[in-house]
């Protein structure tokens, strides 16, 4: 029986801006959205203004391979794609190309390691996403886990603020998290909640699988997902302490305390197996 601890809910969201940035790079028009589907040049989110005859034919195809259709209105394409010939459709580029969990779980088990995974909880700023990519690949992680809706995506700029990471750390796109939680645990890993009210990190045997939950700017960790966390665990050492490089330190402290503790613990879990790999 798996022990739970109660985590503080987040009341509210904060709103999600369903457009892309404007550094984003777009594909507008039927044709070339549609060839750029078959083609699988990594997509990341496709925006329909409708849903009649080749649009019904890009929906399709795009859910086929499980990617994110948004719905807009044509003044906010026109927008969008300043004022291009859109004709009711644009895609915007994707950074890699998105996994299953259960990919993420085998090429674990191909390296014959405990996973470790980083559940990202609605972190909505793509630099932030970018951070925590780059991060997690630099301390030894086997994938990221972020939900479909009102979460950060491998977009272009993600993928520039990961230093090129989020094209080789693996990244699953899920429509329920508590679902793709709840496969982590089948198969013998073990989630923890990052949160101020939290048990020490220290406190905790991280050998085994284990999964790191990250909370959304602002909110933190949502009740949901909190519920179903094996545990919260926090910091007992400062930023301050744990970076010396000013940089680097503003870098981390964007994200505020989960983020530092994702870096203390994964530096924490490679030099109490003996690995020379730390993050940075």
């Amino acid at each position: 029986m798996r022990p739970k601890k109660d985590a503080s809910a987040a009341s509210k969201r904060q709103p999600f801006r369903s457009e892309p940035a404007e550094e984003e790079q777009l594909i507008a028009g039927r044709n070339p959205v549609l060839e750029a589907l078959k083609s699988d040049q990594p997509l990341d989110t496709i925006y329909l203004s409708g849903t009649n005859g080749t649009l019904h034919q890009i929906a399709a195809l795009a859910k086929e391979k499980n990617i994110l259709v948004k719905m807009v209105s044509d003044a906010a394409l026109s927008k969008m794609t300043h004022q291009a010939v859109h004709q009711g459709v644009a895609a915007s580029g994707a950074c890699g190309q998105y996994v299953s969990v259960e990919a993420i779980l085998q090429a674990a088990r191909e390296k014959q390691e405990a996973p470790l995974l980083v559940i990202c909880d609605e972190i909505q700023d793509p630099h932030n996403l970018g951070a925590i990519i780059r991060t997690a690949e630099a301390a030894g992680a086997h994938g990221i886990i972020i939900p479909k809706r009102r979460s950060a995506s491998l977009t272009v700029t993600v993928g520039k603020t990961s230093a090129g990471a989020a094209s080789w750390l693996p990244v699953a796109r899920v429509s329920n998290l508590v679902q793709a939680m709840e496969t982590l645990k089948e198969n013998g890993v073990w989630i923890y909640g990052t949160d101020a009210s939290g048990s020490p990190y220290t406190d905790v045997d991280f050998t085994g699988g284990t999964a790191f939950v990250i909370g959304s700017e602002g909110f933190g960790i949502g009740r949901l997902v909190g519920e179903h966390c094996d545990g919260l665990l926090r910091l007992i050492n400062t930023p301050e302490n744990v970076f010396a490089d000013s940089k680097l330190y503003l870098d981390i402290y964007i994200l505020g305390l989960p983020f530092v503790f994702f870096y203390n613990v994964a530096t924490g879990i490679f030099s109490a197996l003996g690995d020379s790999k730390t993050p940075f």
